[in-house]
């Protein structure tokens, strides 16, 4: 006959213990509530006596994270290794394939035009297939054209898969932002934390491209570059699989009579524009010093640890600045944060043209590294402050579409400087002066409404409240 405390009551809700014990089988709370953030455990929490379930370890709020977690793979393939791994073999390609820097810019210019239809129609397309669905379908897409980049030496075909990864890439950064920005939303804390979650985790991106494709190309010489894609290929494949409990999750959506609690605000371009043309200018800027800044460093002498360093430098930067600048996204107005941010990454893009020495080039990765991915999220943040819920897929779209023309430019633009001056100082240069402009431009950008955090942060469950993220889906 089994005893009982005589002074334990029971729940007349639940026929079960009110003060529940964990049994002899159940792990200790913190390191499973831990490895639950990673990797998700069913019917693991507290038991009764008799060992029947009673709660969770991890309070429900926390799904929130964990799928912003699971979100951020997407930037990671679909940015970190899609479109900047590209730096790494650029200067093996160029000099295995006879391409002139115009080409190699070319290369990075077709992914960015990739990018920019993909931003064009990812409104159209979270839509009509689900909004989960298909951040999870473009991040395989793009981690299989990745793998097949290093399949083939033809310059019209590596063009073509660069141009699917850019293209599928919008469609899991695009809709994926959309989807984190629903979560954050719908978190009753850290929101701007977990929207950095996601655009932080195209640093694990970076941060696997540096560690894989310098040891490569070290060992097996300038002809191995199809072995870093290859390598790289089968990391992203296999990172997009774990992203597979994502779908699983449905974005909210406005109830009827959504217009009775807010009307719908569409973002007035006119009074955003000083904001996108910075981030125009941005685009033009960054990508041109993530493409050809390792292509700059092999001419000054870079063997390939300090390579690696430099790219790791930047992956793990990237991974940390969700935590350095949460408060500043959360709280600066108008264009504060863009500017702040932007001129951030300009001293970091200046300092290895100042000098060459090796601790330069660690410092440049770890200062534009912690900051070039929180400009993204400052546009994100920014219409969230200053737009419906209800508009933010077609606001952040906007910005994505001007983002991504910059991004067309920018390379070849870059390459083409590069080639009439003779060296790549010239071309780099002129990325500084881009985002030099960008800062310039953000100085000027105001807040677009009065009362623009009661409207963004309405709560998720209000009547008429729905989220960008829904209506794409």
């Amino acid at each position: 006959m089994r005893m009982t405390n005589p002074r334990a009551r029971r729940s007349p809700s639940l026929g079960v213990l009110s003060r529940p014990v964990l049994s002899r089988s159940s792990p200790p709370v913190l390191p499973v509530a831990w490895f639950s953030l990673v990797v998700p455990i069913p019917r693991c929490g507290l038991r009764d006596r008799d060992g029947r379930h009673v709660g969770k370890l991890m309070p429900e709020r926390d799904e929130s994270l964990y799928l912003c977690l699971l979100l951020a793979l997407s930037p990671a393939v679909c940015l970190g290794i899609g479109r900047f791994a590209y730096a790494l073999v650029l200067p093996e390609m160029r000099a295995d394939l006879a391409w002139s820097y115009g080409q190699a810019g070319w290369i990075n210019s077709v992914n960015a035009a990739g990018y920019l239809a993909g931003a064009l129609l990812a409104p159209l397309v979270g839509r009509r297939y689900g909004l989960s669905r298909v951040v999870v379908l473009a991040t395989l897409i793009t981690a299989l054209s990745t793998l097949a980049l290093g399949l083939t030496r033809s310059f019209e075909w590596l063009s073509f898969w660069r141009f699917a990864a850019g293209l599928f890439g919008a469609f899991g950064f695009v809709l994926g932002g959309a989807l984190a920005a629903e979560l954050a939303g719908s978190a009753h804390r850290n929101e701007s934390l977990r929207l950095g979650f996601f655009y932080g985790g195209a640093g694990l991106g970076i941060a696997i491209s540096g560690a894989l494709a310098p040891v490569i190309t070290a060992t097996g010489g300038g002809e191995s570059w199809p072995l870093v894609w290859v390598g790289l290929g089968i990391a992203a494949l296999l990172m997009a699989g774990a992203m597979t409990p994502v779908l699983k999750h449905q974005p909210t959506t406005s109830a009827g009579g959504s217009q009775a609690t807010h009307a719908a605000r569409r973002m007035s371009i006119s009074a955003a524009m000083p904001l996108l043309l910075a981030y125009g200018a941005f685009g033009a800027g960054y990508i041109g010093y993530m493409t050809f800044m390792i292509a700059w460093m092999r001419t000054t002498g870079a063997a390939a640890p300090m390579v690696t360093l430099f790219w790791l430098s930047i992956g793990c930067a990237v991974l940390a600045s969700p935590w350095l600048w949460a408060r500043l996204l959360r709280n600066a107005a108008g264009g504060r944060a863009f500017a702040l941010l932007i001129a951030t990454c300009t001293v970091g893009g200046v300092l290895p043209l100042l000098s060459a020495r090796p601790s330069a080039f660690v410092l440049s990765g770890l200062i534009f590294g912690c900051a070039f991915f929180s400009v993204v999220a400052s546009t994100t943040a920014f219409i969230r402050r200053n737009v419906h819920r209800t508009e933010w897929s077609r606001a952040i779209g906007t910005f994505t579409v001007v983002f991504g023309l910059g991004q067309v430019v920018g390379p070849t633009l870059t390459g083409a400087v590069s080639d009439a001056s003779g060296s790549l100082t010239a071309g780099l240069g002129l990325t500084c002066v881009l985002l030099f402009a960008g800062f310039l431009l953000s100085v000027f950008q105001g807040d677009l409404i009065e009362g623009k955090a009661d409207l963004a942060r309405a709560p998720a469950n209000s009547a008429g409240n729905g989220s960008a993220a829904g209506r794409s889906s």
